[in-house]
Formats: C-alpha cells, structure tokens, sequence
C-alpha cells in the first residue's frame, strides 16, 4: 500500500504563492511517479503535473504550465507542488498521488486532499 500526505494548502490572495508538498511511503511506491491533481466544487478531478521517481520525466499540463512546477526531494520522499501567481479559478480540493510506471500509468494511491483558496 501507499500512502501519502499532503501540506501547505490554505487561504491566499490573487496573485499571490503557494507550495504544497506530499510525503509519500509505501511499497507500491516502486517505479511510481508522484502526480499532483485538484478538483474544484461541482467539477472533475482533473491531473497538473506528475514528476517520476528519478525526477527525469516531468509532466505539465498546459493550463498551469508557466504558474506550477512540480519538484522532488528523494531522500525525503517528498514532491511540491510550487503555484505562483495564484487566481481565484486555482481554488480547489488539491491531491497528490501515486502514479504508476513512473507517470505513465494509472492511480495507485491518493492523499486526503488538502484545501486552496484564491481570494481577496
């Protein structure tokens, strides 16, 4: 099993920064990628970005590509999400998660979630 846990979620401004970080553990964890995903009120979970176990095969979607990145520390077992020039259309539910073959394949664990909100 894997199991992950997200911090640094809260109440930030338009305009402003966040980075969320997710400590990951678990045997399941072996050739996965660490995958960041939110899911705003009344919508889809929808993927950001996935980064793999060696930090060689990084992923972006487009619509957060040039605000995120997403990053790694090994040795800590830890991915962050950093989200810069934050709008009120960021504000959602953020999950980090497991992904297999190392970002290129399907779920294999979630965190709890951890809230984001963009307003003034």
């Amino acid at each position: 099993q894997v199991q992950l846990v997200e911090s640094g979620g809260g109440l930030v401004q338009p305009g402003g920064s966040l980075r969320l970080s997710c400590v990951a553990s678990g045997t399941t964890l072996d050739h996965s990628g660490i995958g960041w995903f939110r899911q705003a009120p009344g919508e889809e979970r929808v993927g950001l970005a996935c980064l793999s176990s060696s930090g060689s095969n990084i992923k972006i979607k487009d619509y957060v590509k040039g605000r995120f990145t997403i990053s790694g520390d090994s040795a800590k077992n830890t991915a962050y999400l950093q989200m810069n020039s934050l709008k009120p259309e960021d504000t959602a539910v953020y999950y980090c998660a497991a992904v297999a073959n190392e970002c290129e394949g399907f779920v294999v664990g979630w965190g709890q979630g951890i809230q984001v909100t963009v307003s003034s």
